[in-house]
């Protein structure tokens, strides 16, 4: 056989090569969809790998970029009400995306996507005319593929990919990113489904140790221990616990933990909050964005997300629970809500049973005072009173110094007379009168303070101290005995109310550390001043000889009277 006979005619030789030529095309799409279904088995790996809900929506947006070799990707998790509340970026360096500034929010094409609920492909982002244009600094963005990710049918979120290497997203991409956004969605539901584990395990932790508290019998700081596990498990910048003024019926900030607590405590409650008192009102949680819910009207104190529960005693609101994030913070979640209801109740626990306490310590005293009204009559007076007798005897046979011990029987009458005062102190059941309400401020804040405060009284203060005076004075003696215990670290602290016939004087003194130089809030003194100056008075605060500060506050009686 010779070459000849090896020859193929030429239109059948163009026939085969061009089957061979069909073959091996088939043959290279079948290797490249191979290779995508290996990318796209590689994704859903990658996605499914991870528990932790932030790293799970970062390696879905990862994924999608790699697998349709996109420039640029992002995941946008969308909240309740359809807008942006999470935006996690791929493919753009962070200095570039701190020049562009804000996230962005949801409008333009982003936005058709979360309301159309389905694929968008374009060729060109910026000509389509739903296209809001770009930021400053923002790099250029031509073609686009959006696709949604559904978690149990609810839209979750929305993946965007743009600037594909080949050119144009096609139909096989838009298949390819929807398999992975399938896959997607089952791994966003078990990452949720692992938080939500772990917040039930961290709550529960939490209020196993808040009952511990609350059964303990010296029990302390329950809010303190309760704060700051709110604090921890919501992610809040700031927890606070408020209950009404007895006197004032005017809210007040018992205690708080995070951003600014310290000039909070003690304070009263902007008369603006309307989170809080529809809270109190309703009964319910009441949650708000903004200025609506800021404790104080101090810049420093600007809030994002607010939520205000109110505190349940015996079926009646008796305080509310506040949580806030600042401006920059996400809003609060259900799952957070839910959270905050189980503490609410147990602050309304902890707050019945401080009440529950409160009451007992008031009878105690009561029963303390009666044992002591009795001592103070049968034995203490009764040898004052044989003395006295006993000296007058001894003036009349010893005329000598008859006046000298005439001025003791003095002494001891004036003593006798200050016993009887005492003696109608304790007696009296006026729960009214300004001794009780004084010795009543003294005995709340005495569990914040080192040692029991002294109290001790000079003159007619129940005969004339009434109304918006006897107001005052119990307000001037409980922002005086907050402020040691807030900020003075005293061991011993003393006060003195005397009444003479033209002045009311108040003197508080303490052992602590002194005033600061520079004080970090001086409303509280402030309040004080002005309360004197209502009555034609002043108010004085000034280091003592001895160590720590005085306060003294002075009141024209006959001012007060007129202003009655």
């Amino acid at each position: 056989m010779n070459k000849k006979d090896l020859e193929f005619p030429d239109r059948r030789r163009s026939e085969l090569e061009n089957t061979i030529g069909e073959l091996l095309d088939r043959a290279h799409l079948v290797l490249a969809s191979q290779e995508r279904l290996r990318s796209l088995l590689r994704a859903n790996q990658a996605v499914v790998e991870d528990l932790e809900l932030e790293q799970v929506l970062r390696h879905i947006a990862e994924a999608a970029v790699t697998l349709v070799d996109a420039q640029y990707g992002a995941l946008g998790v969308i909240d309740r009400e359809g807008r942006l509340e999470q935006f996690i970026h791929v493919g753009m360096p962070a200095a570039l995306a701190e020049e562009i500034g804000h996230l962005p929010e949801g409008h333009g094409i982003l936005g058709a996507v979360i309301e159309s609920a389905h694929p968008i492909r374009l060729d060109d982002l910026g000509g389509d005319p739903r296209s809001v244009g770009f930021p400053a600094h923002h790099p250029p963005m031509g073609t686009f593929l959006g696709v949604p990710i559904r978690v149990h049918g609810e839209i979750y979120g929305n993946l965007y990919l743009t600037n594909r290497a080949g050119g144009s997203f096609t139909d096989e991409d838009e298949e390819l990113v929807l398999a992975l956004a399938s896959t997607a969605a089952i791994a966003i539901d078990n990452a949720r489904r692992f938080e939500e584990s772990l917040r039930l395990q961290r709550l529960s932790s939490a209020l196993a140790e808040i009952t511990a508290a609350l059964l303990s019998p010296d029990a302390g700081e329950v809010f303190g221990v309760l704060a700051e596990r709110v604090a921890s498990l919501v992610e809040a910048d700031l927890v606070c616990i408020v209950v009404p003024d007895p006197l004032t019926g005017r809210y007040l900030v018992d205690t708080a933990r995070g951003m600014g607590a310290g000039s909070l405590e003690g304070s009263e409650v902007s008369g603006d909050n309307a989170v809080i008192s529809q809270a109190m009102e309703s009964g319910g949680a009441v949650a708000s964005d903004g200025p609506t819910g800021a404790l104080s009207t101090d810049p420093q104190f600007a809030v994002g997300s607010t939520v205000a529960v109110p505190l349940v005693v015996a079926g009646t609101p008796a305080g509310a629970l506040y949580v806030t994030r600042d401006a920059n913070g996400s809003r609060f979640s259900p799952e957070d809500l839910s959270t905050l209801a189980e503490f609410a109740a147990q602050a309304g626990l902890a707050l019945a049973l401080a009440q529950a306490r409160t009451d007992r310590q008031r009878l105690d005293l009561i029963e303390e005072r009666a044992r002591i009204a009795r001592d103070l009559h049968d034995n203490v007076i009764q040898r004052l009173f044989g003395t006295g007798l006993g000296l007058q005897a001894l003036a009349a046979k010893i005329p000598a110094h008859a006046a000298t011990i005439a001025a003791q029987v003095g002494e001891i009458d004036a003593a006798i007379a200050d016993f009887r005062t005492a003696i109608f102190t304790l007696q009296t059941s006026d729960p009214g009168s300004v001794r009780h309400r004084v010795l009543d401020v003294a005995n709340e804040i005495t569990p914040r303070l080192a040692s029991s405060p002294r109290i001790t009284f000079a003159g007619p203060v129940d005969l004339l101290v009434t109304g918006e005076l006897a107001d005052d004075v119990v307000a001037v003696v409980r922002e005086s005995l907050s402020n040691v215990a807030r900020h003075a670290r005293a061991t011993a602290t003393e006060v003195s109310l005397s009444v003479s016939s033209s002045h009311i004087t108040i003197v508080v003194d303490d052992d602590g550390i002194g005033m600061p130089a520079r004080p970090s809030r001086t409303s509280g003194t402030a309040n004080l001043a002005t309360r004197a100056r209502t009555h034609g008075g002043a108010c004085n605060i000034e280091p003592r000889s001895t160590g720590g500060t005085r306060v003294r506050w002075h009141v024209p009686l006959e001012s007060a009277q007129a202003a009655e």
